[in-house]
């Protein structure tokens, strides 16, 4: 994707996120005027939103958008205890699991040593048996040997953490931006590849500030929304 394009989706997802069921969205040579693009990309762009379900369009009428049923992302980092929050019925499928060596970025973002090995898995995270996220996850192998597909599938990587580890998660970094998704995680998300969504990179820490996993999650640009506030007399000094 150009650069001018991820910006007018991410533009667009943001505006859309203000917009109520049905309300129309400003014609294509008015996005044009008001994000400096082109024709092409407007199109390309508004295309992508349309085909991820965010917007619809009806033939010499416009392009509308449709009902908002999303998720907010602020303060998120927990899909088990989000879910249950909006009263439906969390479930996981572990699609790939394995034990590998780390490459390099991996052994210095975990501080491993040398021969230490991780545990990367993918999942994908469904509310009420809806596709809603696919996730890549790793965790250092040495500290969570005894974590293995069998037993992610039953239970939360967190509650397996606390329970079986006594440990908690004390700080969380997440990073958000718009990314599209291709191929195997588009088909398990129901959506076309090329798709818009919102990647999250979430680094998790423990009380002694030790990164244990490390996630990178694509989720439904027609789910989930971002959102934050702050007073700005705060920011005032």
């Amino acid at each position: 994707m150009s650069a001018l394009y991820s910006k007018l989706i991410d533009e667009l997802i943001t505006k859309i996120s203000f917009m109520e069921k049905g309300d129309k969205l400003p014609s294509e040579r008015q996005l044009c005027k008001d994000y400096n693009v082109s024709r092409t990309t407007v199109r390309n762009a508004v295309g992508s939103l349309v085909n991820s379900g965010m917007l619809y369009q009806i033939q010499g009428k416009g392009t509308f958008v449709r009902e908002q049923n999303r998720q907010n992302l602020s303060n998120y980092y927990s899909f088990t205890e989000q879910t249950k929050r909006n009263g439906k019925k969390p479930k996981s499928i572990v699609i790939n699991f394995e034990i590998k060596e780390a490459n390099s970025e991996l052994k210095k973002l975990l501080k491993l040593e040398k021969d230490d090995k991780i545990i990367q898995f993918d999942r994908l995270r469904l509310a009420d048996d809806i596709a809603m996220m696919y996730e890549t996850t790793i965790i250092p192998y040495n500290r969570f040997s005894k974590i293995n597909k069998q037993l992610l599938s039953k239970k939360a990587l967190y509650d397996i953490f606390d329970e079986l580890f006594n440990t908690k998660i004390y700080q969380v970094k997440e990073s958000f931006s718009v990314s599209s998704v291709e191929n195997e995680k588009a088909k398990a998300l129901n959506m076309k590849s090329q798709s818009p969504c919102l990647k999250i990179q979430r680094e998790s820490f423990d009380i002694e500030n030790i990164m244990i996993e490390y996630t990178i999650s694509y989720a439904r640009a027609d789910k989930f929304y971002y959102e934050t506030s702050y007073n700005p007399q705060s920011l005032i000094k």
